[in-house]
């Protein structure tokens, strides 16, 4: 297995001058002043219709346990979505698993043998969506996700944070500063599944939005390999535009053997928000 630098389930960069709005948001709405790491979020952003308050607040210790439940459950999730749903994003794919189904039957002369092909093929596609998707998750459990405090809340230019709702924790995100580009990156997004539909990650998105800004970063950047469309109205609401995509990525701890590559293909896209020129 080779874990390379981890990759998360969402990396942003965006860029805007610090007295000004975010690209794609309401000035009005938004505080980009440095709170405190405990205070609650604007009323736009951190309450829900029935006026449950979610807080944003930096990661501790005690947090651990629940933050890998949220991290755990949203890359589990990636399993079917990219098994299934993920086909569709591959013309390719597709033409290369009808070619098959017809090879069945020219080689079999059976229509119960080509009838069953389709279901087998996608028996494999989830099989080897499980195995690489579980590898890429031991991965992240052996990296940055073993020791957050020391990843990410010791090492200037980074930090995590976790949202709170009624004493729980119910959300998590992450930024990691790079010097050598003057960008912040936004990693490792995810809602308790129980909790979405709440404004919860957009929040989160905020809160990294707000980091950046407040430590003068020149933009903000995140990659993601998400397949329901809902995360990408996420980030184009947040302000970020599509700068780049990738059809056939390779996640940490991918082998790429050739049945791998055959059933097992993700398609990545990058964004970016710009925040003020270098």
């Amino acid at each position: 297995m080779h874990c390379s630098s981890p990759k998360m389930v969402c990396e942003t960069k965006i860029v805007a001058d610090e007295h000004d709005a975010i690209p794609g948001t309401k000035k009005e709405s938004m505080m980009w002043s440095s709170p405190a790491s405990g205070a609650a979020l604007n009323p736009a952003e951190g309450k829900d219709a029935r006026g449950d308050a979610v807080f944003i607040r930096e990661f501790e210790r005690e947090d651990e346990k629940e933050t890998l439940r949220i991290f755990h459950e949203g890359i589990m999730e990636r399993i079917p979505n990219t098994a299934f749903r993920g086909i569709w994003q591959q013309p390719r794919t597709q033409f290369i698993y009808a070619f098959l189904t017809v090879m069945c039957f020219y080689v079999t002369n059976s229509v119960t043998l080509t009838c069953c092909a389709p279901f087998v093929l996608m028996g494999a596609r989830y099989y080897y969506s499980r195995k690489v998707i579980q590898s890429y998750l031991d991965c992240a459990l052996h990296t940055d996700m073993a020791d957050i405090e020391a990843y990410y809340m010791r090492p200037t230019g980074s930090c995590f944070w976790v949202a709170v709702l009624d004493g729980r924790v119910v959300g998590i995100v992450a930024a990691q500063g790079h010097e050598e580009d003057n960008t912040v990156e936004l990693r490792r997004m995810s809602v308790d599944s129980r909790y979405r539909g709440k404004g919860i990650a957009k929040a989160l998105g905020r809160r990294v939005l707000e980091y950046a800004v407040r430590n003068n970063y020149a933009a903000v950047v995140l990659g993601t390999t998400a397949v329901k469309l809902a995360a990408h109205k996420l980030y184009e609401s947040l302000g970020f535009h599509r700068t780049g995509q990738s059809e056939d990525y390779r996640l940490p701890g991918m082998s790429r053997s050739p049945l791998e590559r055959l059933f097992f293909q993700i398609r990545h896209s990058r964004y970016r928000l710009q925040l003020h020129e270098e």
